[in-house]
């Protein structure tokens, strides 16, 4: 009898998984790097952090730490989008009924500041005599810009000559004849609106929620055209491009309408037939008659060049010179022209088509876009449910791009990306601003026009299927809203944790002592992504379990056991 040879050893393949399984078994199983993402996203930690070093500056020892990246779609980043729609929320509700000014006076001017100005006077007026005299000012232009600085490093704001530097480009300010004309009344110097007294002498402070809408362009079920080639793809294309400048007008008709300086927060978001429209949360009150008719009487007038006639299309493209003869010198950011491939010709420049559009007395604007007849207006009141609705209306598709479906499970998908499909391809070669490479298209030269510029191509996000022609701002905040910018509201919230947690803000105590360098991607030193996920994870877990602690203790109850839940260990 012969013995039986030894099995040989089990060998685990590097990557840890076990041959000895069938492959269709191995493919079942999640790779580990996805299920640590995964963990990083429920536990509310960037899955894209950008790693920086650094230095102090006392004792020379360097460190590594994760910065988040900000992202404020949740397809690039879900932690990072959700934490920067929180902020909205805490920013849209600090703001919305304030019962006092939210305005900083600026401080007196110091002893330095003056005598900075005074000098700044001295060599302007020397500057200006040698210009009389024929001589060569640069000396003394450079002198000017280097007192600038110093006037900003001293502590002021802005532009001590103030205004433009270039005139502003105008035209009329008639109002159209088919637009309704809107009441004046004259206006006081508050941001905060009206107050009603009870019969029981309680205070209450209305506000405002309004949704404005576009018009329609066709008729529409579920989102999704009944009649794709009766719908106005082209008319939704340019409201789209230009709706943030409509919301503008509204802000300045709305001011001139109510008499005061009216704050609010708005934001955009789109709807089922992907079209953007508004959410507004409007600090005071007014009649709903009045705001429906200021939505009326709002319209914006896109003065620009003529799109009706294609002159260049296909291989028939204007052609790039960097040595075209002209009678004026180059636009500034210009440094050759366009002409026509077949004659030669000079294509007229930006400014030159403006010109030409501003001396026609029988010009029409290219589009004029108006809202739509779907006005709501809704009072609220502060901490009533209402007013919790409604700022959650406000954040509620912040994550989401404007051409992402609204249901993912919704029937007509297959319906909706065909009509995003085709609203895309009628942005394609629209203009969406003076520097757009399709003004090339309709024989115009782009505003700073470069080599290699080519219609259809234009790389700006307005042209983009997640954008859908809407190129502004997802969130419109007035400035005098809670008189803090987005990076302090951040701030205060860091410092509260930072306070609960018992941990000094190093930032404040001295803020020159490090110093940041973000680490290259080929560094050899660079920490592996999925070792940064793991920290990062174990550290929100253990900050997370002080919180816990804290909050037992203040509210007098029992400390909590987390010791089984791993990563929440209690601290002593």
């Amino acid at each position: 009898m012969t013995d039986t040879p030894p099995a040989p050893p089990s060998i685990t393949p590097p990557d840890g998984s076990d041959r000895t399984l069938p492959r269709l078994v191995r493919d079942t199983l999640p790779f580990a790097l996805d299920v640590a993402i995964e963990v990083a996203k429920n536990n509310g930690v960037c899955i894209r952090p950008i790693e920086l070093r650094r230095l102090d500056t006392h004792t020379g020892t360097s460190e590594s730490f994760n910065i988040p990246c900000g992202a404020t779609q949740e397809a690039k980043c879900p932690p990072c989008a959700n934490r920067n729609r929180q902020l909205r929320r805490a920013q849209c509700r600090e703001g919305w009924h304030l019962d006092h000014e939210p305005i900083a006076e600026p401080n007196p001017s110091t002893e330095d500041q003056r005598w900075l100005i005074e000098f700044r006077a001295d060599v302007q007026a020397k500057r200006d005599e040698a210009e009389r005299d024929g001589e060569d000012t640069l000396d003394w232009d450079e002198a000017i810009a280097g007192i600038d600085a110093e006037i900003n490093a001293a502590g002021m704001r802005g532009n001590v000559l103030g205004g433009r530097s270039t005139p502003k480009r105008s035209r009329s300010t008639r109002r159209r004849q088919d637009a309704p004309d809107l009441p004046k009344q004259a206006k006081q110097d508050t941001t905060l609106g009206r107050t009603f007294i009870a019969s029981d002498g309680k205070v209450y402070r209305p506000s405002l929620f309004v949704t404005l809408t576009l018009p329609s362009y066709g008729r529409v079920r579920n989102g999704v055209p009944v009649n794709p080639s009766a719908y106005d793809y082209a008319a939704a294309a340019r409201d789209a491009l230009h709706f943030s400048k409509l919301v503008d007008r509204f802000v300045q008709n709305l001011r001139r309408v109510a008499g005061y300086d009216v704050q609010y927060f708005a934001s955009v978001e789109p709807q089922k037939r992907l079209a953007p429209h508004l959410h507004m949360a409007i600090r005071g009150t007014m009649p709903r008659a009045e705001v429906k008719a200021i939505a009326a009487a709002t319209y914006h007038q896109v003065w620009w060049p003529s799109v009706d006639e294609v002159r260049f299309d296909g291989d028939h493209l204007p052609v790039w010179s960097e040595r075209a003869e002209r009678a004026e010198p180059y636009p500034d950011g210009q440094a050759g022209d366009y002409l026509d491939p077949a004659t030669g010709e000079l294509l007229p420049t930006w400014d030159e088509a403006l010109d030409q559009l501003g001396t026609d007395e029988a010009a029409e604007p290219l589009h004029v876009v108006r809202f739509g007849t779907q006005v709501d207006v809704q009072g609220v009141l502060a901490g009533s449910p209402d007013a919790d609705q409604c700022i959650g209306y406000l954040s509620k598709y912040l994550t989401k791009s404007l051409g992402d479906p609204l249901d993912p499970e919704d029937p007509d998908n297959h319906a909706r990306r065909d009509h995003a499909t085709r609203m895309v391809e009628a942005l394609r070669y629209e203009p969406c601003s003076p520097t757009c490479p399709n003004w090339l298209r309709y024989g115009v030269q782009p505003k700073g026009a470069k080599a290699a510029m080519l219609p259809g191509r234009c790389k700006g996000k307005a042209h983009k299927a997640e954008h859908l022609g809407y190129a502004g701002r997802r969130v419109l905040v007035s400035r005098k809203w809670s008189n803090k910018t987005l990076r302090e509201h951040k701030q205060d919230r860091r410092a509260w944790v930072l306070d609960m947690l018992g941990l000094p803000d190093e930032t404040v105590t001295d803020p020159h002592r490090y110093v940041w360098r973000p680490v290259s991607s080929k560094d050899p030193n660079r920490t592996p992504l999925a070792k940064r996920l793991l920290r990062e994870v174990a550290n929100r877990q253990r900050t997370r379990a002080r919180l816990i602690e804290l909050q037992a203790r203040a509210d007098g109850l029992p400390v909590p056991d987390l010791s089984a839940t791993p990563g929440l260990e209690v601290a002593a």
